[in-house]
């Protein structure tokens, strides 16, 4: 598995995630399945068969998850650099064409959240930006075709 790299805020998240499914959300599905045993016939029970695939499908979700926290690196505030892009770094980069400015978080793929502009450090921008420095102009080979973004401010996040 290729290793994952997370921010602490990030690790905590799916921490936070592992519990809540290895606890209340098993407890559940359990329940569900005692009440559809009381159906009678498992044999032909549609209610006993979803909820096994239902704690199937959570008893996967929880070994992917704890697999990802096993083999993360969290990156922590003094790993992030200053002067240059890096997974963990606040970006403001102008798009060039769109005369538009935005802030991105560069985060692991784990984390990527691009509605709450958390970039992965693998999509075509964060690729693009990772190791410039301030003031840099890149190009960015995109799905909607060639972009242009200016590195404006690099902060550690």
């Amino acid at each position: 598995m290729k290793e994952v790299i997370l921010t602490s805020e990030g690790y905590e998240k799916l921490r936070h995630e592992i519990e809540e499914l290895s606890t209340i959300k098993r407890r559940e599905v359990a329940e569900r399945i005692r009440v559809a045993r009381e159906f009678g016939d498992i044999a032909e029970n549609a209610e006993y068969d979803d909820a096994k695939n239902e704690q199937m499908l959570l008893e996967h979700r929880i070994a992917t998850l704890e697999e990802r926290l096993r083999d993360a690196r969290v990156i922590s505030k003094k790993d992030i650099a200053k002067d240059v892009v890096s997974v963990g770094s606040k970006v403001k980069l102008r798009d060039v064409a769109a005369k538009e400015t935005i802030e991105y978080h560069i985060v692991g793929s784990a984390e990527a959240d691009p509605g709450a502009n958390k970039l992965s450090n693998e999509s075509p921008v964060g690729k693009a930006i990772i190791g410039h420095k301030k003031g840099e102009t890149v190009e960015v080979t995109a799905p909607r075709g060639m972009l242009k973004f200016k590195i404006l401010e690099i902060k550690a996040a």
